[in-house]
């Protein structure tokens, strides 16, 4: 079983919050950003992980997924 590319995509907005502040959200613009990029940020909204549609700050449930996936990072970019 491989990740599918939309779970990637939203692993990696997930990656993009600073988790060492609660007051730093992200903004994913539509005009600018990548398609696939505003659409993980819905989905993320869609489940609870983000404040807002187009990003916003993490939920409780997504702070704790932020900090797994930036965990993940961590081990898989270890050298």
């Amino acid at each position: 079983m491989s990740f599918p590319p939309d779970y990637i995509e939203e692993l990696n907005l997930l990656a993009l919050y600073n988790l060492s502040s609660a007051q730093e959200g992200i903004k994913v613009h539509r005009h600018s950003a990548a398609p696939e990029s505003v659409a993980a940020a819905e989905r993320l909204f869609r489940k609870g992980l983000i404040t807002q549609v187009d990003g916003g700050y993490l939920t409780p449930l997504g702070n704790e997924t932020a900090e797994h996936t930036h965990k993940l990072l961590a081990i898989l970019t270890s050298g």
